[in-house]
């Protein structure tokens, strides 16, 4: 956005981490599981948790393929001086395939294990290039900060709060409280990317502790971020670039490439090429692990280990491939941050409604909560696109990303339970079920 109103919406993903540990990770903790799906399974049965995966599988995919192609557009500009005779497209091919390919390397090679490791390390790099990237800004903008606050308070740029009750605004205080926790009860609390790292800790207060602590450091992490937004903002209103951007994702790496001395621009794209690892690596695990568990052992339960090892490993390989086709489909988006919240919020709030379903009543049944998990999911999926799929009857105005989860929690919750009522019966937990 033009200020520091996104911060409210982080201030909704530390209410969603609360709703979290008191809701959803003790259920996780009660039983053996691997995948945030078998909590279905338990509770409704192998068709509604074979849904929820599927879902997960091809909403996880769409997201990070524009993740992917976010930092594609910092490598491509950086390689710009050597590929400057190609075309955007094949500057875009080659960003990709280097992200990609790098990152396939070691999670191929070294899994979870090397996932939250290179996680460790990156979240250092990624933050400590920033911060070299604040006070290089600091010393380029003549005045330093003095100049810099003075100039983007009067702007406006420093505005942290709107509790306007404009519904169509996308960043409002009720819009980034509510939807932030809805979001971030549906991506942590039923995203395999988040859940198999939450049961990778000890013990349930161990994750608990690491949800919370996570969703203060994202907090200022995010002002550093909007800081740097404006810093960059105060920048070039002194320097006017060459060329007018065409699209605002492409200013910070721009001005990394032409504007720092080598040594600092080498550390900012190491550190957005490994954050972008990052999330790659641990989706291409997540993925993995759902196509296999979720999937291949409820078919072949008594296959060897030896071929669900290989299989993980073609598992792992085929995703790679799959994301890198979807990051090239994203050069059509929008704004990349987004265009990847609003993806994956499209079916997060069909899950969570299935979650809540699952965790809060017990006269939901499967049958019922999957006409619900639908509707609810079809319902976002209008909101989304439906001006693109059905024009005649397009909303009158977009509703904005963070209403989605809320909207398609609560109608999955409503009528899942409605219809479950009308259907009769409801399924008893399945505390037998196996891992498979």
């Amino acid at each position: 956005d033009t200020n520091f109103t996104f911060l409210q919406l982080a201030l909704g993903y530390l209410v969603g981490r609360v709703i979290i540990c008191l809701i959803l990770l003790p259920q996780y903790f009660k039983g053996y599981l691997f995948t945030a799906y078998q909590l279905i399974q338990r509770r409704f049965g192998g068709k509604l948790r074979t849904y929820t995966a599927g879902l997960f599988l091809v909403t996880r995919a769409s997201a990070e393929g524009v993740r992917i192609y976010a930092v594609a557009i910092v490598i491509g500009i950086a390689l710009g001086p050597e590929l400057g005779a190609f075309s955007d497209f094949r500057r875009d091919l080659i960003a990709i395939s280097i992200v990609t390919l790098l990152t396939l390397i070691y999670t191929f090679e070294g899994g979870l294990a090397a996932v939250i490791w290179t996680d460790v390390i990156q979240t250092f790099i990624y933050i400590g290039g920033t911060i070299v990237g604040f006070f290089t800004l600091l010393h380029l903008i003549p005045g330093g900060w003095h100049n810099i606050h003075a100039t983007a308070a009067a702007a406006g740029k420093f505005r942290v709060f709107d509790f306007s009750l404009d519904f169509w605004k996308t960043y409002t205080f009720w819009s980034g409280v509510i939807g932030g926790a809805f979001l971030t009860t549906a991506s942590h609390g039923t995203d395999q990317l988040i859940v198999q790292r939450l049961l990778a800790a000890r013990n349930l207060a161990q994750s608990r502790l690491a949800l919370l602590a996570s969703g203060v450091a994202v907090l200022l992490q995010f002002a550093l971020f909007l800081c740097i937004g404006a810093m960059l903002w105060v920048f070039y209103r002194a320097f006017p670039p060459a060329e007018t951007f065409t699209k605002t994702d492409r200013i910070f790496p721009t001005f990394i490439v032409s504007q720092m001395p080598h040594l600092v621009s080498g550390l900012l794209i190491a550190a957005i090429l490994a954050a972008a690892m990052s999330n790659l690596s641990a989706a291409l695990n997540s993925l993995t692990s759902t196509s296999i568990i979720d999937f291949w052992l409820r078919l072949y339960p008594a296959s060897t280990e030896r071929t669900r090892m290989l299989l993980s490993r073609i598992g792992t390989i085929c995703w790679g491939l799959v994301l890198f086709c979807l990051a090239l489909l994203s050069r059509r988006g929008g704004k990349v941050v987004e265009l990847g919240l609003a993806i994956a919020s499209v079916a997060y709030g069909a899950l969570l409604g299935t979650f809540l379903l699952g965790v809060l009543t017990k006269r939901a049944n499967q049958w019922g909560t999957g006409i619900g998990m639908t509707i609810g999911f079809l319902v976002n999926i209008y909101i989304w696109q439906g001006h693109a799929i059905v024009p005649r009857f397009a909303l009158p105005r977009p509703i904005p990303f963070p209403w989605y989860v809320p909207i398609g929690s609560l109608i999955t919750f409503a009528i899942g339970y409605i219809a479950s009522l009308a259907l009769g019966g409801h399924h008893e937990p399945d505390t037998t079920a196996s891992p498979e």
